[in-house]
């Protein structure tokens, strides 16, 4: 993943609306626009925007049956955030290491 989508997907997910629209698909499943929007205290508008915003950033997907436009959310995009995640978790433990040895080398009860 390159650093443009993960940035379009945090950038999506940091906003708390579209957050709560994606615990919501992920609690209920695949919703239909206007579902969404009774969700919400905001135009139904507004919601599309969101919904929008999501769908650019490959977290949620939307399908048409017959006339109704179904959103669903996409957790393929969450593993990116994860491995991110990951790396900084593993540059931060190294860093803890070297501290701890540090610490450890220049501590005398550990003679």
């Amino acid at each position: 993943m390159d650093d443009d989508s993960l940035s379009a997907i945090l950038k999506a997910a940091s906003d708390p609306t579209r957050r709560a629209i994606l615990t919501l698909l992920a609690q209920q499943g695949p919703m239909r626009v206007t579902d969404i929007h009774s969700q919400f205290d905001m135009s139904l508008n507004s919601v599309s925007k969101h919904i929008k915003v999501l769908e650019q950033a490959g977290l949620v997907k939307r399908r048409t049956e017959w006339r109704e436009h179904m959103i669903e959310v996409e957790m393929g995009p969450m593993s990116h955030i994860d491995a991110w995640f990951a790396a900084l978790r593993s540059i931060w433990e190294l860093r803890l290491e070297a501290l701890d040895d540090i610490l450890t080398k220049d501590d005398p009860d550990n003679d």
